[in-house]
């Protein structure tokens, strides 16, 4: 089954099942792949949903951080609950220390010496984690490494 398939199945059951909140964040992912499938002039693979989920909870973290900034705890709940949402439809996500595995492994097959080399180290792993790792965190593991 696609990721697609699931997420119109998904839908489905959300509406059988009165589930304003899921069924609400179902449709905002829909409604953001056929914005990016317009865009593109074309029908988005598994990866390139993947690609447009992962954009939708980097902003949803982000709206997070500045709701808990602002003390809205009403706004935070409502985020909170979208992000488990999405998080159904990421592939697993890598342990710390699997991260750190894998920049080491990067970082030893480079060459990287400094933080000079972030750029090569950063190009070379993001592919590897696609969709697997929260950017902020594979930044500042690499930079630890690098630094």
């Amino acid at each position: 089954m696609s990721l697609m398939d699931r997420i119109s199945e998904d839908m489905k059951q959300a509406m059988k099942n009165k589930d304003k909140v899921k069924l609400s964040v179902i449709r905002m992912i829909r409604s953001a792949i056929k914005y990016t499938e317009i865009e593109k002039q074309t029908t988005l693979s598994d990866e390139q949903i993947l690609d447009v989920l992962t954009r939708e909870v980097k902003q949803r973290r982000d709206s997070l951080q500045e709701f808990e900034k602002a003390g809205r705890q009403d706004l935070v709940e409502n985020v909170q609950a979208e992000l488990e949402i999405l998080k159904q439809y990421l592939p697993q996500q890598l342990s710390e220390q699997e991260l750190r595995n894998i920049i080491q492994s990067v970082i030893e097959e480079i060459g990287a010496k400094g933080k000079s080399d972030m750029g090569k180290v950063m190009s070379a792993v993001m592919p590897k984690v696609k969709g697997r790792a929260d950017g902020k965190l594979i930044n500042q593991l690499v930079q630890e490494y690098l630094s």
